[in-house]
Formats: C-alpha cells, structure tokens, sequence
C-alpha cells in the first residue's frame, strides 16, 4: 500500500468515525436492546495470502460453534431480523472502520476472502491480494448484486460451495485485477462515491 492511499484510508476513516459515531452509538444500542450480546461477530479474513486478521461487524446471525465457507440460501434462517435490516442498508459494516484505522482493510480494494478459498485458488489470491483488501471495491459495486442472486438460490452448503467456486471467485478476481491494474487515489474516491450512490439508492 502506498503512503498516498494509506493517508486516504485513515483521513477518511477518522472523518467517518466523528460522523457516524451517534450513528454507531444509535446501531449499539438497538442491537443490545433488539437481539441482546454478542454486539459484533468477528470472521477471520486474508489480509495477504499468508496474513489473517479479524474482520469486525455488527453481528447479524444467531451464533453457531462452526461456520464456514460463504453464506447462502442454507444460512438464510440463522439471519435474524435486526440483521435483515443491517444487512439491507450495508448498515453491519460500520465496525470495519476500526479494520480501516488498524491497516488490515483499505477504504478500496478486493473484499478480503476467507483463508479456505485462498489455499484452494492460491494462483488467484497471490496476485488479488497484492492489494490491500477493501471495504469496498470494483467487484463489489459490479457484481455484488449478481453474487447474492446466485447464492440465494443454493439451497445447501455443497450448492453454495460450488456457485462460489466456480463462479464468483474467478469473475470477481477478473475485477478486482483491473482495479489492481488502474489504481490512483482518483479512481479510489470515484468507487466510494459510487458505493455511497448504491447505498443512497437502497
């Protein structure tokens, strides 16, 4: 990561955090109050292929002792209903700001994968991750939609397992290494803006 892009992530971040803080304080509250503890749920991520680091959100789903691998359709009933709403508005990934100001996420980049598709597809992951992962990025603004469609209609891990594999993770790689290949602080402000638009528009 360049010192250029490291000062973007934390200027912005800090900015965010003085912004949103009632907002977060607000989303707080009304977790504990609606669905009680734990407040947040913290996944392992990759930060480069070799790198893990906990990537924090609002908690969303009842909580089991193992969960792995993407969520599905097969995941759908442990979805409570204060995390349909967080979830709705992107609301459950204030929290990453915290990953942001740490340096394990950047503002822009390749959404972090989970360590289990990085050693299965390690000839993809060690040229995505050559980027900083981000909280949002090119794959994300062009393809999230398209990925929850097809996953929504996996009905079993298996299924999900598969859709995943054999569709998002080279179709996302794809995007994310032309993102990787045009980078500049310019490029990154026109993908937040456009993920403020998206949100806006939800």
């Amino acid at each position: 990561m360049t010192w250029r892009k490291r000062l973007f992530d934390l200027f912005f971040a800090s900015l965010l955090v003085v912004i949103l803080g009632p907002v977060i304080l607000f989303l707080v509250i009304y977790i504990l109050l609606k669905q009680g503890r734990p407040l947040f749920y913290v996944a392992e991520r990759m930060k480069t292929p070799d790198e893990p680091f906990g990537l924090i959100k609002f908690r969303t789903m009842t909580v089991v002792d193992q969960d792995q691998g993407v969520s599905g359709a097969h995941k759908a009933s442990r979805v409570t209903p204060v995390g349909a709403r967080l979830r709705s508005k992107r609301l459950d990934e204030f929290p990453q700001l915290w990953n942001i100001l740490k340096g394990d996420l950047s503002f822009v980049g390749p959404r972090p994968p989970l360590r289990e598709y990085v050693e299965r597809f390690p000839h993809i992951y060690d040229e995505v991750l050559k980027s900083r992962p981000g909280v949002t990025g090119l794959a994300t603004i062009r393809f999230h939609k398209h990925e929850d469609r097809l996953l929504r209609r996996c009905k079993t891990a298996e299924q999900t397992d598969d859709v995943y594999c054999r569709i998002c993770v080279p179709r996302k790689a794809r995007l994310d290494l032309i993102y990787q290949r045009n980078q500049s602080t310019c490029y990154d402000f026109d993908l937040v803006f456009q993920t403020i638009g998206n949100l806006f528009r939800r």
